[in-house]
């Protein structure tokens, strides 16, 4: 079984090869991304001063703020605006009999083969011909393809045996799956609700790559939406998939950088009615952010019948007991914290007061993902009084945004600003010090305005 069809597990695992538009191209490459990514301290190489590892990234000060914004903005979204999903957090370890009721033990493959001359591994549906090594340029050196399960091992207890054998789980839905009982008795829910949880997952990836598109350890954010078996199942998965768009809209993401690709039959699996993903076009080409999907009600079917344990949904109004069926929207977030990144990237050619040319890198964020929303810096760092106001109003306004103070020059603090997507800068200057008036510059526009410095929390509120 591929991965494509394994549906699910497509979710941050895999890149579906659609050919890129006529009319859009790359705006920047990768390399682009992953060093500003590295200078302003959004995300590192893991173990970099030992050579790194692959697959395997640290978020530094700004990234780990940056992807909390993004989990943070899926979970307010997903669970707290909503009184029909509950929270949920499971283990990373679970029963290994969970991985063999899922499917996981015995089709969690990729195809991998190896070049016998320059030793180099290669998933085998990522290459053009298996006539030719695409490193080393050697024809007919790649072994015939086999199977390698993307599970990664580990051990329980004080002996590594077959017994203790566990596994770091490849996503995060079956710890739904397995609780759903003591999910609904618990929280007192009935169909249709939901139950929705972000967590680390593990994949023992082939070849990772494109920065944190494909890597071995991520962040997954699931629903898994329970609806009675009513017929309205297919209106259900239809608003879902109009409220992920919604959601990627209102966090400012291009509409012509991203799409939403219903899977034809032949793409689903086949206990699925219907499935949608969610692409944007990286540097490379269309890449899958989120699998929405129709899976009826396969999943606890399958721990019901190895576990024999009763999953089913007892409605006490009609006295009747049944297996609910499945919406899911699953959604990589180190995937959505890179198209973040790479959509708000832009560089500008901006002109001074003389009609000097000149260019900035700006990064567009939308001031509820934005890591700093207000930057605050005096004019001359030499100042005492002015590095006082700068850190007064700054500290004034920490408990109602993200701020950062800065100090400098005017210019390089601006630009500086710019990279890392901070929407507003204050410079506390002399005439500040006369009448409380602050300039306020905004990121997008570069537009300026004098704002009496005891108004600057109800302007913020209402800019922010």
């Amino acid at each position: 079984m591929s991965r494509l069809r394994f549906d699910r597990l497509s979710v941050t695992g895999w890149l579906i090869r659609r050919p890129m538009t006529n009319d859009l191209k790359p705006r920047v490459s990768m390399e682009e991304i992953a060093a500003l990514a590295k200078r302003r301290g959004f995300i590192f190489q893991s173990s970099e001063i030992y050579g790194g590892i692959g697959g395997f990234f640290d978020y530094g000060p700004l990234g780990a703020i940056l992807k909390r914004n993004v989990k943070d903005a899926w979970w307010r979204e997903m669970v707290e605006l909503r009184d029909d999903v509950v929270a949920f957090d499971a283990s990373i370890i679970m029963h290994p009999n969970t991985w063999i009721a899922s499917g996981h033990v015995a089709a969690f493959h990729d195809k991998l083969v190896d070049c016998k001359n320059c030793k180099h591994r290669f998933r085998a549906d990522h290459l053009p011909s298996l006539d030719k090594c695409p490193d080393c340029g050697m024809r007919d050196t790649l072994t015939e393809p086999r199977n390698f399960n993307l599970m990664m091992q580990t051990a329980i207890g004080p002996m590594e045996d077959s017994a203790s054998r566990a596994y770091l789980r490849p996503e995060t839905a079956q710890g739904i799956f397995v609780n759903f009982k003591n999910i609904y008795q618990s929280a007192r829910k009935k169909p249709p609700f939901g139950i929705a949880q972000i967590g680390k997952s593990f994949r023992n990836e082939i070849t990772p790559g494109n920065f944190t598109f494909r890597v071995r350890e991520f962040e997954q954010a699931e629903l898994e939406y329970f609806v009675p078996q009513d017929g309205k199942d297919m209106a259900c998965y239809d608003e879902w998939v109009t409220a992920r768009k919604k959601w990627y809209s209102d966090y400012g993401i291009k509409e012509d950088r991203l799409r939403f690709y219903e899977l034809k039959p032949e793409e689903r699996p086949h206990y699925a009615k219907a499935g949608t993903d969610v692409e944007y076009l990286f540097p490379w080409g269309w890449g899958e952010l989120e699998s929405i999907a129709h899976r009826g009600t396969y999943d606890l079917d399958a721990h019901m019948a190895l576990s024999g344990k009763d999953l089913t949904y007892f409605d006490e109004a009609s006295k009747t007991k049944y297996t609910p069926i499945l919406i899911e929207s699953s959604a990589g977030m180190d995937r959505t914290t890179l198209t973040m990144l790479v959509d708000a990237y832009e560089v500008e050619a901006v002109a001074d007061d003389n009609g000097k040319q000149s260019s900035r890198t700006v990064l567009h964020f939308h001031p509820k993902i934005a890591p700093v929303q207000v930057g605050v810096f005096p004019l001359a760092r030499n100042k005492a009084e002015l590095v006082e106001r700068a850190r007064s109003i700054e500290g004034g306004l920490r408990p109602h945004a993200r701020t950062q103070y800065d100090e400098g020059n005017v210019g390089q603090l601006y630009r500086r600003q710019d990279e890392i997507g901070t929407p507003f800068c204050i410079m506390v200057d002399y005439q500040t010090l006369e009448d409380g008036t602050i300039t306020v510059r905004e990121r997008d526009t570069m537009r300026q305005e004098r704002v009496d410095a005891s108004q600057l929390r109800t302007y913020f509120l209402e800019k922010l």
